[in-house]
């Protein structure tokens, strides 16, 4: 699924985007639900809590595809040995 959403166009910061815009969006339906409803607290806090919840989901998306957009194409040895490499150049040389 995350290559045909890679292939599709879909990057990780696209999905950290929406992550984002889903927190903004259920403080927006909570505060637009507040308003214009008669229901009150507990019908706003339910439009709240469920746009809200998409974020969570977004942000795990979003760190899937950064790991396929960064090892998607390597073979598993290839990637084992990247990893090492990178390690080893982080390291601090005394």
């Amino acid at each position: 699924m995350l290559r045909l959403m890679r292939r599709a166009g879909i990057t990780s910061d696209m999905m950290y985007i929406a992550g984002f815009g889903s927190i903004l969006a259920s403080v927006g339906t909570w505060a637009l639900s507040m308003r214009t409803e008669k229901a009150g607290m507990h019908r706003a806090d339910h439009w709240g809590i469920f746009v809200g919840e998409w974020a969570p989901t977004f942000f795990a998306v979003g760190v899937a595809l950064r790991m396929e957009e960064e090892y998607g194409e390597e073979m598993p040895g290839e990637r084992a040995e990247r990893m090492k490499r990178r390690a080893r150049e982080a390291m601090p040389v005394g």
